[in-house]
């Protein structure tokens, strides 16, 4: 019986390797996304004060992540924050998950644009002051090309707005070193 058992999984199996999977190719929505490649400098502001804040974007995943690195200062602390951005035409949203140095737990978002305002809003399950659970709202929208506005709610509080300017400073990679943005075009 074991081996027939065996036999069957391996039967199985085989029959899954063979089949190729679907191939996954971004669509208009994922070029949308690719389109905040870069560097974006800006201003936030939270709670009465205001600090110098950077968000470097960079594209994942053969075009259908977007990868973000945010980076500010809170008086004298340093704040870094990490997002996966993309979108699932499946359920015709588009899906965050952020990390970041103030908390031990993934915040998950998923949200829709507005093609009117250029606006993207995300909504999803965070950490609130008081260590519970209480639901975010962030919204994204595109000024123009080179200008940004995010603005983040916790509950029906304000948590913070940050007004972006992209940046002439390429996207790099590995840190601090010299690097080229991989979606650069070459200079002739």
């Amino acid at each position: 019986m074991k081996a027939l058992s065996f036999g069957c999984a391996l039967l199985f199996a085989g029959a899954i390797v063979a089949q190729q999977p679907p191939e996954v190719k971004p669509g208009p929505e994922h070029a949308m996304l690719k389109e905040l490649v870069g560097t974006w400098t800006g201003k936030m502001k939270m709670m009465g004060s205001e600090s110098d804040c950077r968000c470097v974007y960079r594209s994942a995943c053969q075009g259908l992540w977007l990868s973000s690195t945010f980076t500010t200062k809170f008086g004298d602390q340093q704040f870094e924050g990490r997002g996966l951005d993309g979108y699932d035409p499946a359920s015709k949203k588009f899906k965050t998950v952020w990390v970041d140095s103030m908390s031990t737990k993934p915040m998950f978002m998923e949200g829709t644009y507005d093609a009117a305002t250029k606006t993207i809003t995300l909504s999803g399950m965070g950490m609130g002051p008081d260590g519970k659970e209480v639901m975010h709202k962030m919204t994204s929208t595109m000024v123009d090309k080179d200008t940004m506005t995010s603005k983040m709610t916790m509950g029906d509080a304000e948590l913070f707005t940050i007004e972006y300017k992209r940046s002439a400073e390429p996207a790099r990679r590995g840190g601090k070193g010299k690097g080229k943005n991989p979606d650069a075009k070459p200079n002739p």
